[in-house]
């Protein structure tokens, strides 16, 4: 069972970063100029699509952390013997990294982007929690995105679910008491 959970946090580590990244890059005063929304501040029934935090900067830069971070594995499994073990159930010598990275930041951060649009259309206020659709959403679309390159079992997925929930809530903490956050979950 240990073997599953490293896989789990080992497998979906691009698209959790991918996850983080935009509120890290929000933090970097150069990058300020870049923080313009995707939906363009256009409405859709009356209410913005999807808010001023979905932005471009925050999209492009979970994309390319997130293909960093497949690179970053792909080196250790080819270089370190215990890694390649660890994830031997994925060829990570043949994923297409500069396509299966961004699609693991865009489906993250889309996932992200579809549950702040149903957020918007119930009336959920930009920055308050929808439990579990806040913890799960970049989970989900990062699953699907990345399906049509590498596809686990349903109880692999299953797993992947559970784990980077748990994940998710404990990093959300953290990033809270930092100060990154204004709430903690």
């Amino acid at each position: 069972m240990l073997k599953e959970l490293l896989f789990a946090l080992w497998f979906f580590l691009p698209a959790g970063v991918a996850n983080m990244a935009p509120i890290l890059v929000a933090a970097v005063p150069s990058l300020k100029k870049y923080d313009a929304p995707i939906d363009c501040n256009r409405t859709f029934r009356g209410k913005r699509i999807l808010g001023d935090h979905k932005t471009w900067r925050g999209l492009v830069s979970g994309m390319i952390a997130a293909t960093i971070v497949l690179g970053i594995q792909q080196l250790a499994v080819s270089h370190i013997h215990a890694v390649h073990v660890l994830t031997s159930q994925v060829n990570y010598a043949h994923l297409p990294t500069l396509i299966l990275g961004p699609l693991f930041g865009l489906g993250a951060l889309g996932g992200d982007a579809i549950e702040s649009f149903f957020k918007r259309q119930r009336g959920v206020a930009p920055g308050r929690g929808w439990f579990p659709f806040d913890q799960t959403d970049y989970i989900i679309g990062g699953a699907v995105a990345t399906m049509p390159f590498v596809t686990l079992s349903l109880p692999q997925y299953g797993l992947l679910l559970l784990l980077w929930l748990l994940v998710h809530i404990v990093v959300s903490y953290i990033g809270y008491k930092l100060h990154l956050k204004e709430r903690p979950i």
